[in-house]
């Protein structure tokens, strides 16, 4: 993981964890997608819920001087994704997550999990 990549990832987790978002999990995603090094993947149990994860994500990215490429699906707060370059960020509604199963889609990835990350 590179300095940047790293100190995205953290940041990401600890904004996360901070809005109680459950299950969160990092996917190593190097050698597997050029789509990004890194996926992180997280849920709410309600819309407020999940769009109060993603603004705490990107608040805490743009505080710690990181750029923040693009955000969507803010409005409907199902899934949202956020794009951080090396890092792409995605806060589900649970049930949703349980339908699109992406951590099963990139079942080669190797997984960590928020306690993994953040010693």
């Amino acid at each position: 993981m590179t300095n940047e990549s790293e100190r995205i990832v953290q940041t990401v987790l600890q904004a996360a964890d901070e809005k109680s978002a459950q299950q969160i999990r990092t996917l190593n995603m190097e050698g597997i997608s050029s789509i990004a090094d890194y996926f992180v993947v997280c849920h709410g149990t309600s819309e407020t819920q999940v769009e109060a994860i993603a603004r705490e994500i990107k608040d805490q990215i743009e505080e710690a001087g990181l750029p923040v490429k693009r955000v969507e699906g803010m409005r409907e707060a199902r899934w949202i994704l956020i794009d951080l370059a090396d890092v792409v960020v995605h806060v589900f509604h649970k049930e949703d997550r349980e339908y699109y199963q992406l951590e099963k889609m990139w079942g080669d990835a190797p997984v960590y999990e928020l306690e993994d990350m953040l010693r």
